[in-house]
């Protein structure tokens, strides 16, 4: 074969879709201390390198909105959302689908956390905390903001912002804990699986704050892929991840998240989601 002809076919192969797929890329909205995300995601990419032979990346992201954005702009093609999070970006990306989420996501719940000195009794009903300060976590957080918020206005018959004397945004799960135990907001709303590891992690001082209610349950946190992952990487490469991330049994990859494992899942999961969403006025 002569110079040209063997240039010509590599060129042909360097330019075949394939070829010219860029690396398999994904993130997952901060809800915890970065170093705890960096250490589980880049674990994470390592299993999908071995099951998908592709080279994987996770790109950390620094909120909720920016995860969004890169699944959004294909900056990403796979991102581990929460339930709020999930909704908006399969919104702004047609074609898009939830693929797996972890079996506890299927009935997950929030907590409400309170310093001791409010003296607010842990109860079944939901407590009164009317005129204290408050902290969601993150704004685009369904464990720590949208499903806070709905049971605080449903059960409270008014709007959170006439329920409380001050309300913050502390951004993660980790930092609310923090907040509370330190006394700079008296009451907060937590993801309960973020809270379960603090305290068997010994990161919670149980004399200062502690759980005062927990939510009924809800769905959450999924993972959501871009509908043209297959003619970017090939045909059904989207199920041979579903596949990988349903088929993940490493116990302390699976502990990390916390999870027992991952479980199918489906955008219809999360239509209970989108429309607290709505009510509340947090999506058109």
């Amino acid at each position: 074969m002569s110079l040209t002809k063997r240039l010509a076919l590599l060129l042909a192969l360097v330019c075949t879709p394939a070829a010219m797929a860029q690396t398999f890329t994904f993130t997952a909205i901060p809800d915890e201390d970065e170093s705890q995300l960096r250490t589980r995601f880049e674990k994470v990419a390592e299993y999908l390198e071995q099951e998908l032979g592709v080279k994987v990346k996770y790109i950390p992201v620094k909120s909720y909105s920016a995860a969004v954005t890169a699944f959004r702009n294909n900056q990403v093609q796979l991102a581990w959302f929460g339930g709020l999070s999930g909704v908006q970006a399969r919104r702004l990306v047609p074609g898009s689908e939830a693929i797996a989420q972890g079996y506890e996501d299927q009935f997950f719940k929030s907590y409400f956390i309170a310093h001791a000195s409010t003296e607010i009794v842990p109860d079944e009903s939901f407590p009164n905390i009317n005129g204290y300060t408050f902290t969601f976590g993150a704004k685009n957080s369904t464990s720590g903001r949208l499903m806070p918020q709905f049971f605080i206005e449903r059960n409270l018959g008014k709007n959170t912002k006439d329920v409380f004397k001050r309300i913050g945004y502390s951004g993660d799960h980790s930092r609310t804990i923090a907040q509370v135990q330190a006394g700079v907001y008296q009451v907060g709303a937590v993801n309960y699986k973020v809270w379960e590891t603090a305290v068997a992690n010994g990161k919670v001082d149980l004399e200062k704050v502690d759980v005062i209610w927990q939510s009924p349950a809800y769905p959450d946190y999924q993972w959501t892929i871009r509908g043209d992952v297959d003619s970017a990487f090939g045909a059904e490469f989207a199920d041979k991840v579903t596949a990988a991330l349903i088929g993940m049994t490493d116990t302390d990859l699976l502990n990390s998240f916390p999870r027992e494992s991952f479980v199918p899942a489906d955008n219809r999961d999360y239509e209970p989601i989108e429309d607290v969403a709505k009510a509340i006025g947090l999506i058109d």
